[in-house]
């Protein structure tokens, strides 16, 4: 199977934002480091799921939330 390019730069975006976290934990903006966290790394854990979904309609729902946590994240 080919590599899936949205598992990989949900991967890597994943990291990015692990790293701003620990950033904004270093001047002190604890509140928006911890739901940048959560946002951020859920749109890659979302669409792991979907790629593994069981049905069209699954994959949907999982991608689904995926881009609501990445318009989360973007904001």
């Amino acid at each position: 199977m080919k590599d899936n390019i949205i598992a990989i730069k949900s991967y890597n975006f994943a990291l990015s934002i692990v790293f701003l976290s620990k950033k904004l934990v270093e001047n002190k903006e604890y509140v928006l480091s911890r739901q940048i966290l959560k946002s951020g790394t859920s749109i890659g854990a979302n669409a792991e799921e979907a790629i593994g979904g069981i049905s069209k309609r699954d994959f949907r729902a999982k991608m689904s939330i995926s881009y609501k946590e990445a318009r989360e994240t973007h904001y």
